[in-house]
């Protein structure tokens, strides 16, 4: 072995439980529990502080006591003994010699500091650790999504189309299988303005293509007009409500902008309306359909230009009302004399 061992090492600090739990939540339990290092200290045979390097100590000269300065010897730990004393020299005639017990105090405080970095308030609080307080992810806000009439003011009708597939201003957008953006002739002399689609225009995203369509396409026949020539046919909502439920007034508000801008695109020379519900939107009234039809409106668009409109019933309500078709027939009559 080496003339100069390490000691044995002080045992740590003896901590409570609940102290230890204290440790772990500020993550200081390993710093504070790991062993400090061990202090060299002279073993028993090795040469006294005040010796010369090769000097034999009195100890283990063959001729008795030596007459050399007192030296203290360090009384070997029993584990250094047995690894000591097959290559030990024994020693004859030797008197016995006390060695000086050499003092191993525990430090005041550990060496690595670590009772100064732990507040006596902590190690001395009771009671469960505090939880620590949850972490809260700082989420970027997303932009305010842009008005429809504001995305749309710019639009030609192919980018106008596009919007309207990819429309999510309402919750119509969820139900949907198809929006509808219209179909006809381009330029357009009229242009009709249904209400919202059925289950047929959602399924084919063209408008008018159910019984209503069929109906709606002999009327048109009636006054000459046809839908790939002179017509553009269109509904205030693109996306079909649930159950072909009446639109509500945020669904209306949300997509009646599309429409607006169809207008101001397509320019058409006159305007048929067909139901309620499209009537009041495009007219911005709250007057029933047997208060609107049989005269002749005005819709100024933003040019300054006055449109001429006429409303009449849905073709829809005429299926289940065959009675009102003579009035829808005079509606059909009026339109056609103000061309």
């Amino acid at each position: 072995m080496s003339p100069m061992d390490a000691a044995p090492r002080p045992a740590p600090p003896r901590i409570n439980p609940l102290q230890r739990i204290w440790l772990r939540e500020l993550g200081m339990e390993r710093l504070w529990l790991r062993t400090p290092p061990a202090v060299p200290v002279a073993k028993a045979g090795s040469v006294a502080s005040g010796a010369t390097p090769g000097q034999t100590p009195a100890a283990a000269s063959p001729g008795g006591p030596s007459t050399a300065p007192h030296s203290p010897i360090v009384a070997p730990t029993p584990v250094e003994a047995r690894l000591d004393a097959p290559t030990a020299a024994p020693v004859a005639d030797a008197a016995p010699v006390a060695a000086p017990a050499v003092a191993r105090t525990a430090p005041a405080e550990p060496a690595s500091g670590r009772a100064s970095a732990i507040p006596a308030s902590i190690l001395n609080r009771t009671g469960p650790p505090p939880r620590p307080a949850p972490k809260v992810e700082v989420q970027e806000e997303a932009p305010p999504p842009i008005p429809v009439a504001e995305a749309v003011k710019d639009a030609n009708l192919e980018q106008l189309a596009a919007q309207v597939v990819a429309c999510a201003a309402c919750g119509l957008c969820k139900g949907r299988r198809h929006a509808v953006v219209g179909q006809g002739a381009q330029p357009t002399r009229w242009l009709v303005v249904g209400e919202a689609p059925g289950e047929q225009e959602d399924r084919q995203g063209q408008p008018f293509v159910g019984r209503s369509g069929q109906l709606l396409d002999a009327m048109l026949a009636a006054v000459g007009m046809s839908r790939e020539r002179d017509v553009f046919i269109t509904n205030v909502i693109k996306c079909r409500p649930p159950g072909n439920r009446n639109p509500k007034p945020e669904e209306i508000a949300a997509c009646s902008p599309y429409l607006m801008r169809q207008i101001a695109l397509l320019k058409p020379e006159r305007i048929l309306v067909l139901g309620r519900f499209a009537a009041q939107t495009l007219l911005g009234t709250d007057a029933t359909i047997g208060n609107l039809r049989g005269r002749v409106h005005h819709l100024k668009t933003d040019e300054g230009v006055q449109i001429p409109v006429i409303v009449s019933y849905h073709p829809a309500y005429l299926l289940r009302s065959p009675s009102e078709k003579a009035r829808a027939w005079q509606d059909l009559k009026l339109a056609a004399r103000e061309l």
